[in-house]
């Protein structure tokens, strides 16, 4: 299986394509690497394929925030310009300008 390019990047605010929640990509699988049961629980008919990057978000809606993942077919650029409401984004992010985080820099020993 080829492994497609992503075409979003960490840091960057999308928004799913059906369902009403935005996000900051936090992480990328280059293909699907969760579950099979995860993946089984999709109804058919909206199960995305597998042999594409999926994403890691930091998400919310109008109710909560939560971590997601998400297959790119699913996923458009937010061009709201808004920052994601998420508590744990401070955590992993530094910055925020002009619609797109910027990560921490890794601490390593």
């Amino acid at each position: 299986m080829d492994t497609l390019l992503a075409k979003f990047a960490i840091g960057q605010v999308v928004k799913h394509r059906i369902f009403p929640f935005r996000g900051v990509i936090f992480d990328v699988d280059p293909q699907f690497a969760n579950s099979e049961e995860w993946w089984q629980a999709i109804p058919e008919d909206m199960r995305p394929r597998k042999d594409q990057p999926f994403y890691h978000l930091l998400a919310e809606n109008g109710d909560s925030t939560y971590v997601a993942y998400v297959s790119e077919q699913n996923l458009l650029p937010d061009d709201t310009g808004e920052p994601v409401g998420h508590p744990q984004a401070a955590l992993i992010f530094e910055s925020f300008d002009r619609g797109t985080y910027r990560i921490r820099p890794r601490v390593s020993h």
